[in-house]
């Protein structure tokens, strides 16, 4: 049986970067999303073209009853879980300064980014525990995808700066959690990638780095986190749980 990954958000953009990775590496997915399953006909048949089966649920992972019947099915398709990769995640719907910030903003975002990938890592650890406990040449890994925005200041979308801040003390609380389990807990936090969210921005963004913005001067890609993510579910990183990777062309090195 091969392994399996469950990926949120998996379907495009950086999830769908990593779930090719992660095919290639021979691991059955599930991924899931809020798209109609129909509309993501083809981009299964391409994941399951590699010789991996691919699974979609459709799944808001702000809503517990959601998640629960995305680890059931995981369950009743695969039978079993390796890995699991928080990356589905939103920005707020408008980007408003902080003085002009709502609540409701703020909640949504925040259930999202937050709240979601909190509670879902918490029953895959349970499972993965008891699978750890039934069989001990289990292993497995967590990885969340994050943003350089948890350290880096944006004051027109706070929420997102926000929850992307307590998404990084939530890996480092998990790491601490599951260490004793032998699961290790991982965090990446990508720069400026080209993907449907960053659209809006991009030609902002492909003049910053026409002037100098990137130390490596393009635009990252999802088959860049995709890579890193495979590294670190093959366990090419070892001794190194509840580390964050920053991919971001250099973004955030100070310069003088």
């Amino acid at each position: 049986m091969n392994r399996v990954a469950l990926i949120t958000g998996g379907t495009r953009g950086i999830g769908l970067g990593i779930a090719r990775a992660l095919a290639a590496e021979g691991y059955d997915l599930m991924l899931c999303g809020r798209r109609p399953a129909i509309e993501v006909i083809d981009v299964l048949t391409d994941l399951g073209a590699t010789g991996v089966r691919a699974a979609y649920q459709v799944a808001d992972i702000a809503n517990p009853a959601d998640r629960a019947s995305l680890l059931d099915r995981t369950r009743d398709t695969f039978g079993g879980l390796h890995v699991l990769v928080n990356n589905a995640g939103m920005a707020p719907r408008a980007r408003n300064a902080l003085l002009d910030a709502t609540e409701e903003s703020f909640e949504e975002v925040l259930r999202v980014n937050l709240q979601g990938p909190y509670f879902l890592t918490q029953a895959a650890a349970r499972w993965m525990i008891s699978q750890k406990a039934e069989d001990s040449s289990w292993r497995g890994c967590i990885v969340t995808i994050n943003s350089i925005s948890a350290t880096v200041a944006s004051i027109n979308r706070g929420e997102y700066c926000v929850s992307k801040a307590g998404l990084a003390m939530a890996t480092q609380l998990w790491a601490v959690a599951l260490a004793p389990h032998g699961i290790p807990v991982y965090e990446l936090r990508p720069g400026l990638i080209q993907t449907d969210m960053t659209a809006s921005v991009a030609s902002k963004y492909d003049t910053l780095i026409e002037q100098g913005l990137l130390l490596e001067p393009r635009w990252g890609t999802p088959g860049d986190i995709g890579k890193a993510a495979a590294m670190l579910v093959r366990g090419d990183l070892p001794y190194a749980s509840g580390q964050a990777i920053t991919l971001d062309g250099g973004l955030t090195l100070p310069r003088l």
